[in-house]
Parts: C-alpha cells; structure tokens; sequence
C-alpha cells in the first residue's frame, strides 16, 4: 500500500452565474483534481478549491506545490503512515487546499484498498445530512425566488444569507425578505465573510432579532480583536468561526479568548486528518459544528458529507451541500442527487465515486 505517484491536474468549469460575496467574486470553478496512485493499483481522489481572496491560494500554486514539494516528500510511504504523511506536509507552511486533498485522496485510497467506505473508517455514524443551500449577493427578489427553487425542487428547507455588504439597508432587507417569503418552517443564518465592522455587525444583528436566526458567522475581521469580542458578547446566536478558525490551535484560540461560540468545518480546508481533530477539540469544549463549502464541485461535496455523516455532532446540522448546483457541469460518471433535502454518502470503497475520463479530458487547463 505504498504511494507511487500523486498527480495534479488543473481543470476549468464555468458557474451557471458568477458566485458573490464580501471577499470576491468567482465566474467558473477553477479546481485541481488530485489523484493518489499507489503500488496496489488503488488510485484515491480529492478536489483542491483554491480561495485566493480568503487563503491566497491559486490553482497554479497548488499545482506546484504538489508537484515540486509533497509529491517527492510522499511519495513511497504507505497509506497506513498517515501521521507521517501529515507531518512531512506540516513543513510547508500554508497551503491549506493543496495539503488537504492529497490527505483525503490518501483516505480515499486507503478505504479502497481495505473495501471499505472513508465515512466509516472515519466513524460511520449515519449515512446522509441534511442540506444547507447558500444564497450570494443578489437582489432580495431573486434570492427570495432561489431559495423557494431550493425549497421546492430538492427539499432544502436551511439557507445560509451572504451579507457584508451594506449592513442597514440591502443586506438586512435581504434577510428579512426572506424570512417573509419563506415563512417560518426554514431555518435561516447569516454570513459576513467580514464584510462589517464590530459595530456594524451589532446593528445589523439588533435589525435581525425578530427574523430567527440560527447562527451568525464571520460577521467582522477576526483581527479586529476587542471588537469582535465585544460582538460576541452582543448576540443572541451562536457567532461561527469559519475562516479565522481553521487548526485546532485556531479554534481554541477563537473560543476561550470570547471571540467564537460555534465552528465552522471545511473538509478543503483540512482534509479528513485535521477535520478530525477539530471536531474532537469542538466536541470536547462543547460547540456546535457546521460543515462548511469551499465553493466545492460534486467530489468535494462527496468529501464534505462523508466526513460530516461520520460523526453526531457534525450531522446534527444541515451541512453546506449545494454549491455544486451552481457549476455547469461536473466530472463524476454518476451526478450527485439532492432528495428531500438530504445528501446521502455514496455507498462502496473509499468515497464511493469515480471520474469520468471523458469529462476530465473536456474541461482540463493543462493540455
């Protein structure tokens, strides 16, 4: 069971319409399939997002990273040697992307030569989650006639708001819109992507108390120490530390310094090794779990509900499932489905899904 070879491919797909939020914009799904090879012939595979505007990854960086640094680092250790495999990456720092789908792929083909799934290796607890579906910058119009799509076409009924742009007219007015539209029977929570200031975010969410919000996340800049204490201090839901809270470090240093009361994880961020440990730290200090998207693709929603479905506390939540609706088209031979606001985990070894060559050979940068 020892690696032999890791590729990585850059690939190109458009978005249906471009996808808007406080940290940036992005027209078309620039991604990095990367592919394990092992001497078993077992082959896993993982998707690497890159999120310039929020980790500074780009899709030529993560290419290189892998082909110049971790590939030779990697490659002749066993799958087994996952703690190895982890450390020799945590040299290089930074690169989140990059490290986090070759950790998954090497899962991937770990379960596949073991016959059996990642989610339970990982823990196995359920076999599916429930949907969140997030809404982008839009006119409230037509993020309340997405949202009612949601509802009706594929059952989602939990909608993650993104905001941050002009806190006391457009964007509470979007919220509140929504909550009139849809009704009560959904659930809704906000996202900043620290778009406001402390102050800001206070109001905004003093604007909102009658709306029900579930959670409020990344409302104002992390570095903004005091003010973003004091804003913790000034809600009534639960504040998600997404992007300032990536490492268990993070975590523990968001949480008991006042400055977070819930996590946000990202299996593109951290794979499944370090998404583990974030949950067991979670878990044992008590918080809330949201699964997170990295504007994920259909591979990388895969690797979300697998890790997610693993455990209770990340299945209690809906899990940020969707964004692949979003994409023109995909590279799985078997799409994903959405039914009755549910994404199951695909059954068979490793993640269960395979690439279609044909459609990885249409839509490749690197020919």
């Amino acid at each position: 069971m020892k690696i032999t070879e890791i590729e990585a491919i850059p690939y190109s797909i458009p978005y249906r319409k471009p996808l808007r939020f406080a940290s940036g914009e992005v027209y078309a799904a620039e991604h990095v399939l990367v592919r394990v090879h092992t001497d078993t012939g077992a082959v896993g595979i993982a998707d690497a997002p890159p999120r310039p505007f929020t980790y500074g990854e780009t899709q030529d960086g993560i290419i290189a990273v892998i082909r110049g640094i971790f590939a030779p680092q990697l490659t002749g250790l066993r799958l087994l040697e996952r703690e190895e495999i982890h450390a020799r990456m945590a040299r290089t720092v930074g690169n989140p992307a990059a490290k986090s789908a070759i950790d998954m792929a090497v899962w991937d083909a770990l379960g596949r030569t073991l016959d059996v799934g990642v989610s339970e290796l990982l823990g196995g607890y359920t076999d599916r989650m429930r949907v969140s579906h997030m809404l982008g910058f839009d006119t409230p119009e037509a993020m309340v006639a997405e949202a009612e799509k949601m509802r009706e076409v594929y059952g989602i009924t939990t909608f993650k708001v993104k905001v941050g742009r002009t806190p006391y007219t457009l964007d509470t007015a979007v919220v509140r819109a929504l909550r009139e539209g849809l009704g009560d029977d959904v659930e809704l929570y906000v996202d900043g992507n620290r778009g406001w200031s402390a102050s800001e975010s206070a109001r905004a969410m003093r604007e909102m108390a009658d709306l029900g919000l579930t959670f409020a996340e990344e409302l104002c800049p992390a570095d903004d120490v005091l003010g973003r204490r004091w804003l913790v201090t000034q809600c009534d839901v639960p504040f998600i530390a997404d992007e300032s809270a990536v490492t268990p470090a993070d975590v523990t240093r968001e949480v008991l310094g006042g400055s977070a009361t819930a996590i946000s994880i990202k299996t593109a961020r951290t794979g499944f090794t370090t998404s583990s440990r974030v949950h067991h730290l979670a878990e044992g200090l008590g918080l809330e779990i949201v699964m997170g998207n990295q504007i994920d693709g259909q591979l990388g929603s895969v690797c979300t509900v697998a890790f997610g479905a693993a455990y209770r506390l990340t299945s209690t939540r809906a899990g940020e499932l969707s964004n692949f609706l979003d994409m023109s088209d995909d590279l799985l031979t078997e799409p994903l489905q959405i039914r009755g606001g549910q994404l199951q985990v695909r059954p068979g070894p490793g993640l269960g899904v395979e690439i279609d060559p044909e459609q990885l050979e249409r839509y490749r940068t690197d020919r």
